[in-house]
């Protein structure tokens, strides 16, 4: 048997961010989460660290390390999403305030610290918010960029456009210039874009499937992904409402059920219209260099499946 894949996750939960992680802590033959780190985006960082350490508590892991990160963007004004996901983040189930402590080390800290001690290509980072800690490591140690195996993340659209402007996705307006650092970072990128988030979407039998786990996770994700579902129906008038950010984890345990292509991937930072968006070179016309596999298919079924049967575990 392999070793478990070592991760780090930087999260800014958000219900998907939430069912992102329980499905790594639930999976910890194949998944080693050695931290969490939070960073400002669907909600402002004190939600979003208080809300993974929630998260862990919930999943029954009050060990694992959570690191408060970055409270803005590097250099624009903090745009939230309590419209999609409430003024908690969380909104849905009822869950207690987390009793595990919040490390006092800075996210941002212990991600170039990590990267420094572990050998070098077994590290994989996990963004699934705003890429601003990420950047931030990147710029402070130019260093770690070699010394990381892969950054796998949830963000950005070409295909299915954008969901906070017409053109960007949220994760990456939020902070296009930390994108820019990351894209241009020489690691090797997978990138879970709208395009393939948009198939996990959770109908109402797959909703069931959760509750029907009987389980405090499978109950208060059921709750979760009700809550956030009306938003999502109503705007994009689909059968439920998309599971974006588990789709980084569920990569990481099966990455057959997706597929994509390995192209050039460009962040608009200048654009009047456009600014946040990814320009997917998806049909190699720009001359450009690949830098990260842009994945276009999801086998929703599977996905699913994978899903139910890990909450359950926990």
């Amino acid at each position: 048997m392999t070793a478990p894949r070592r991760i780090i996750i930087d999260t800014d939960p958000g219900q998907d961010d939430a069912v992102a992680i329980l499905l790594a802590l639930a999976s910890p033959e194949e998944i080693d989460v050695l931290g969490i780190t939070a960073v400002a985006g669907n909600v402002p960082l004190p939600l979003t660290e208080r809300n993974a350490r929630i998260v862990c508590e919930l999943a029954g892991r009050p060990d694992i390390r959570v690191f408060a990160g970055c409270d803005a963007p590097l250099k624009r004004k903090l745009v939230t999403a309590e419209h999609v996901h409430g003024k908690t983040g969380l909104d849905g189930p009822v869950l207690p305030m987390p009793g595990m402590p919040l490390q006092a080390v800075h996210g941002v800290d212990f991600i170039v610290e990590t990267l420094r001690a572990e050998p070098p290509g077994t590290v994989t980072l996990c963004p699934l918010g705003p890429l601003t800690n990420v950047a931030a490591a990147l710029t402070r140690a130019p260093d770690i960029a070699g010394r990381i195996r892969e950054i796998v993340l949830m963000g950005g659209a070409y295909f299915e456009v954008g969901n906070i402007t017409p053109a960007a996705e949220f994760n990456i307006y939020v902070d296009p210039e930390a994108a820019d650092i990351v894209f241009k970072c020489g690691a090797p990128i997978t990138v879970m874009p709208l395009d393939v988030t948009h198939q996990a979407l959770v109908t109402k039998p797959r909703n069931d499937a959760f509750r029907a786990l009987g389980t405090p996770v499978g109950v208060a994700v059921a709750e979760m992904t009700d809550f956030f579902e009306r938003f999502d129906r109503e705007k994009y008038g689909s059968a439920g409402a998309p599971l974006h950010d588990p789709c980084v984890t569920a990569y990481l345990l099966r990455p057959d059920l997706f597929a994509g292509r390995h192209v050039n991937v460009e962040i608009e930072t200048e654009g009047r219209l456009t600014t946040g968006m990814t320009v997917a070179d998806w049909w190699r016309v720009s001359g450009r260099a690949p830098n990260a596999t842009f994945m276009g298919r999801l086998d929703a079924d599977g996905f699913f499946e994978l899903l139910t049967e890990r909450l359950g575990r926990l």
